[in-house]
């Protein structure tokens, strides 16, 4: 009767079928530090942006479409972690979600008793996911925009293709630190910003690019499609095509003159596949841990494509990444069952 009374308020999604666990702020720390769970903050927008649990993701609980929003971005394998302010509205998502099919922890008190005994909040505006090393160490990968992504790897700091603007979206680059290892795969403006490169730009910083983004900087190491490099103890990276193959769209990306490349980090192999199609070199590329795939024709691949390429390199886990307009919902489910973890962040 009383769950039944709680329904009818909004607080709970449905009588008797509300069978999720709530922990205390230790039993949760720990949750966060497993890679087969997804920290969900259920707040709003606002609140999250004064602060929240690293490597969390937002999710309104409020909204009418927030299960579905959540299957969209969160695996039906993965167990989610949800927490609010003071756990009131966080129930209420963990009843809908457990609803849903999955396995849900609500943190007893919120971020309110998160706070109370002193644990970390962050302000970042910026998505982050977190990974570890086969020796440990840790990769914080967060997702600026489009294919501007920022690495962070035992004390280095990794760009890739970092741009200051698109459309209305703005990165301030002169907030984050000078980079160790700047990586642009090609030309073309939402990858390649002189500005953003100078900005994070260094004495220490080793900038990688292909040979036509070098020739218009006047600096740069070049790497072709196949070249290899150890940039330092537990670092180093390979040139890989990356090139359209349909045609009407073979000038966007030419053979052989863009790169994608693939990282090593402390033996964690990370595929930035640049502006590429399901081309067929992916065949050969293995053991992928992390891969950043583009969906967004007519420049890159369709979902389709994005699909096939997936299951042609088989990535532990997949962001789908400048995919503009592009719907990329159903990629989750295409991939289920597969092996393939998709995380779908705000790579727009």
């Amino acid at each position: 009767m009383i769950t039944c009374v709680l329904a009818a308020l909004g607080l709970t999604s449905a009588c008797g079928q509300q069978h999720f666990e709530s922990v205390d702020v230790q039993e949760f720390a720990e949750l966060t530090e497993r890679q087969d769970v997804v920290v969900l903050d259920v707040r709003t927008v606002d609140e999250f942006k004064e602060g929240h649990l690293e490597g969390a993701v937002n999710i309104d609980q409020a909204q009418d479409d927030f299960v579905e929003k959540t299957k969209a971005v969160v695996g039906a394998d993965k167990t989610v972690a949800v927490y609010c302010r003071s756990g009131r509205r966080s129930a209420n998502a963990a009843g809908k979600l457990t609803e849903a099919g999955y396995k849900v922890v609500n943190l007893k008190g919120g971020i309110q008793a998160w706070k109370e005994e002193k644990r970390p909040v962050t302000t970042d505006p910026y998505e982050v996911d977190v990974f570890k090393t086969p020796h440990g160490k840790t990769v914080k990968f967060y997702a600026l925009m489009h294919a501007s992504i920022r690495i962070v790897y035992d004390g280095k700091e990794i760009m890739v293709d970092p741009v200051r603007k698109l459309g209305n979206r703005t990165i301030d680059y002169s907030n984050m630190p000078k980079a160790d290892y700047l990586f642009v795969t090609h030309e073309h403006g939402d990858h390649f910003d002189k500005e953003a490169l100078q900005m994070l730009s260094a004495e220490k910083t080793q900038l990688i690019t292909n040979k036509r983004c070098a020739d218009m900087l006047g600096h740069g190491e070049v790497m072709a499609n196949g070249d290899t490099k150890q940039l330092t103890d537990g670092i180093s990276v390979e040139a890989v095509p990356a090139y359209n193959t349909t045609e009407g769209h073979l000038q966007f990306h030419p053979k052989g003159r863009d790169n994608g490349y693939v990282l090593n980090l402390d033996g964690l192999r990370i595929y930035i596949a640049g502006d590429t199609e399901d081309i067929p070199e992916m065949e050969g590329i293995k053991d992928i841990d992390i891969a950043f795939m583009p969906c967004n024709q007519p420049y890159t691949m369709t979902t389709e494509q994005l699909v096939k390429a997936a299951m042609t390199v088989k990535p532990k886990v997949l962001f789908p990444y400048h995919y503009g307009q592009t719907d990329i919902s159903g990629i989750p489910t295409a991939l289920q069952g597969t092996g393939v973890e998709v995380r779908i962040r705000h790579y727009k």
